[in-house]
Protein backbone atom coordinates (compact mmCIF):
# COMPACT_ATOMS: atom_id res chain seq x y z
CA UNK A 1 0.00 0.00 0.00
CA UNK A 2 3.05 2.49 1.14
CA UNK A 3 4.49 1.11 -2.18
CA UNK A 4 1.32 2.79 -4.51
CA UNK A 5 1.33 6.23 -2.41
CA UNK A 6 5.62 6.48 -2.99
CA UNK A 7 4.82 6.01 -7.06
CA UNK A 8 2.12 8.85 -6.96
CA UNK A 9 4.06 11.08 -5.25
CA UNK A 10 6.53 10.73 -7.89
CA UNK A 11 4.07 10.99 -10.56
CA UNK A 12 2.96 14.31 -8.85
CA UNK A 13 7.13 14.80 -8.26
CA UNK A 14 7.66 14.13 -12.55
CA UNK A 15 4.92 16.35 -13.15
CA UNK A 16 5.69 19.19 -12.08
CA UNK A 17 9.19 18.64 -13.57
CA UNK A 18 8.17 18.34 -16.99
CA UNK A 19 6.09 21.50 -16.22
CA UNK A 20 8.66 23.75 -15.00
CA UNK A 21 11.39 22.08 -17.55
CA UNK A 22 8.75 22.99 -20.48
CA UNK A 23 8.23 26.68 -19.02
CA UNK A 24 12.29 26.99 -18.58
CA UNK A 25 14.46 25.59 -21.11
CA UNK A 26 13.88 25.38 -24.83
CA UNK A 27 13.59 21.69 -26.23
CA UNK A 28 14.93 21.02 -29.94
CA UNK A 29 11.96 20.21 -32.03
CA UNK A 30 12.16 17.20 -34.62
CA UNK A 31 8.93 18.15 -36.83
CA UNK A 32 8.90 19.12 -40.85
CA UNK A 33 11.32 21.51 -41.82
CA UNK A 34 10.55 25.15 -42.28
CA UNK A 35 9.31 25.65 -46.03
CA UNK A 36 10.39 29.40 -45.87
CA UNK A 37 13.84 30.10 -45.52
CA UNK A 38 15.10 31.03 -42.50
CA UNK A 39 16.19 34.54 -41.66
CA UNK A 40 20.37 35.34 -41.78
CA UNK A 41 21.68 35.66 -38.40
CA UNK A 42 22.19 39.46 -37.32
CA UNK A 43 25.50 41.31 -36.21
CA UNK A 44 25.20 40.09 -32.57
CA UNK A 45 24.38 36.42 -33.70
CA UNK A 46 20.79 36.71 -32.53
CA UNK A 47 18.03 35.28 -34.40
CA UNK A 48 14.16 36.96 -34.42
CA UNK A 49 11.48 34.73 -34.30
CA UNK A 50 8.07 35.26 -36.03
CA UNK A 51 4.66 35.44 -34.29
CA UNK A 52 3.75 32.90 -35.80
CA UNK A 53 6.89 30.48 -34.70
CA UNK A 54 6.51 31.43 -31.49
CA UNK A 55 3.09 30.30 -31.34
CA UNK A 56 3.98 27.02 -32.85
CA UNK A 57 6.31 26.95 -30.01
CA UNK A 58 3.88 27.82 -27.48
CA UNK A 59 1.37 24.91 -28.70
CA UNK A 60 4.14 22.30 -29.22
CA UNK A 61 4.96 22.62 -25.27
CA UNK A 62 1.49 22.93 -24.53
CA UNK A 63 0.30 19.78 -26.11
CA UNK A 64 3.72 18.13 -24.43
CA UNK A 65 2.56 19.62 -21.33
CA UNK A 66 -0.41 17.87 -21.43
CA UNK A 67 0.42 14.67 -22.74
CA UNK A 68 2.77 14.55 -19.57
CA UNK A 69 0.47 15.28 -17.73
CA UNK A 70 -2.40 12.58 -19.36
CA UNK A 71 0.40 10.20 -18.86
CA UNK A 72 1.37 11.08 -15.18
CA UNK A 73 -2.50 10.80 -14.22
CA UNK A 74 -2.77 7.60 -16.08
CA UNK A 75 0.25 6.39 -13.98
CA UNK A 76 -1.61 7.93 -11.15
CA UNK A 77 -4.78 5.88 -12.18
CA UNK A 78 -3.25 3.23 -12.49
CA UNK A 79 -0.87 2.75 -9.20
CA UNK A 80 -4.42 3.42 -7.36
CA UNK A 81 -6.02 0.66 -9.30
CA UNK A 82 -3.50 -1.33 -7.95
CA UNK A 83 -3.78 -0.17 -4.76
CA UNK A 84 -7.27 -1.53 -4.14
CA UNK A 85 -6.47 -4.43 -5.82
CA UNK A 86 -4.00 -5.42 -3.28
CA UNK A 87 -7.07 -4.23 -0.56
CA UNK A 88 -9.77 -6.25 -2.18
CA UNK A 89 -7.35 -9.16 -2.26
CA UNK A 90 -5.76 -9.00 1.14
CA UNK A 91 -10.03 -8.99 2.14
CA UNK A 92 -10.59 -11.69 0.12
CA UNK A 93 -7.93 -13.67 1.92
CA UNK A 94 -8.90 -12.71 5.46
CA UNK A 95 -12.50 -13.77 4.48
CA UNK A 96 -11.01 -17.12 2.80
CA UNK A 97 -9.18 -17.65 6.23
CA UNK A 98 -11.93 -17.15 8.55
CA UNK A 99 -14.32 -19.29 6.80
CA UNK A 100 -11.51 -22.07 6.44
CA UNK A 101 -11.28 -21.72 10.34
CA UNK A 102 -15.24 -21.85 10.75
CA UNK A 103 -15.27 -24.83 8.70
CA UNK A 104 -12.41 -26.42 11.17
CA UNK A 105 -14.59 -25.47 13.87
CA UNK A 106 -17.74 -27.20 12.28
CA UNK A 107 -15.92 -30.45 11.75
CA UNK A 108 -14.60 -30.14 15.17
CA UNK A 109 -17.77 -29.69 16.57
CA UNK A 110 -19.26 -33.12 14.41
CA UNK A 111 -16.94 -35.55 15.77
CA UNK A 112 -17.88 -34.15 19.25
CA UNK A 113 -21.21 -34.68 19.14
CA UNK A 114 -20.75 -37.90 17.46
CA UNK A 115 -17.92 -38.76 20.07
CA UNK A 116 -20.94 -37.45 22.61
CA UNK A 117 -23.92 -39.38 21.21
CA UNK A 118 -21.31 -42.92 21.28
CA UNK A 119 -20.37 -41.57 24.99
CA UNK A 120 -24.08 -41.43 25.91
CA UNK A 121 -25.32 -44.98 24.50
CA UNK A 122 -22.59 -46.43 26.57
CA UNK A 123 -23.87 -44.62 29.29
CA UNK A 124 -27.53 -45.77 28.98
CA UNK A 125 -26.10 -48.61 28.39
CA UNK A 126 -24.30 -49.23 31.42
CA UNK A 127 -26.90 -47.76 33.62
CA UNK A 128 -29.43 -50.47 32.11
CA UNK A 129 -26.96 -52.97 32.42
CA UNK A 130 -26.05 -52.21 36.00
CA UNK A 131 -29.42 -51.53 37.25
CA UNK A 132 -30.60 -55.25 36.05
CA UNK A 133 -27.73 -57.14 37.05
CA UNK A 134 -28.33 -54.98 40.62
CA UNK A 135 -32.27 -55.94 40.35
CA UNK A 136 -31.39 -59.50 40.08
CA UNK A 137 -28.92 -59.80 42.56
CA UNK A 138 -31.25 -58.03 44.83
CA UNK A 139 -34.14 -59.96 43.95
CA UNK A 140 -31.59 -63.90 44.16
CA UNK A 141 -30.57 -62.73 47.36
CA UNK A 142 -33.71 -60.97 49.11
CA UNK A 143 -35.88 -63.95 47.03
CA UNK A 144 -33.42 -66.82 49.34
CA UNK A 145 -34.01 -65.66 52.65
Amino acid sequence: MWKNNRRLRNCGKIIIIVILMSFLTMFPLYGEPLTEQQTDLTENSMRFYSDLEIDLLIEEIREAAHEAIEQAAGEAARAAFLQSMEREAAAVYEAQKWRMEAERQRMEIQVIKKAGNKNTVIAVSVGILGGLVLGVAGTLALGSR
